[in-house]
């Protein structure tokens, strides 16, 4: 969208720069208005130039982002799986004992 906003304004400063040229009965002079032209072509360059960084700018985050959702959804079937694993190998009313867990263990592996 900012791109067809500045082709816009692009071709809004390349008719502004065809009028100005053409018309003679304009009140300042054509050195005037050749200089206020090129500034208005260093100013749609800086803007070229930001749209440009913040193009780059806005991909990274996005990358970082979609970096972030993966290991988030990593990160939360491990923990679903962690929840369960200590959900069954809790003692079940009365007093695990080492013999107990050991033959849980045996089991779960």
């Amino acid at each position: 969208e900012l791109e067809n906003q500045l082709t816009a304004k692009s071709k809004t400063l390349d008719e502004l720069r065809q009028s100005l040229a053409l018309d003679s009965s304009a009140e300042q002079t054509p050195a005037a208005q050749t200089l206020r032209i090129a500034e208005l072509c260093e100013m749609k360059d800086s803007i070229v130039n930001q749209v440009a960084q913040l193009k780059a700018s806005m991909d990274s985050i996005l990358e970082q982002w979609r970096t972030y959702d993966e290991i988030y959804a990593e990160v939360s079937l491990m923990t679903t799986r962690y929840l369960y694993c200590i959900d069954q190998c809790k003692p079940s009313g009365e007093e695990a004992s080492l013999e107990a867990l050991k033959k849980q263990v045996k089991t779960l592996q």
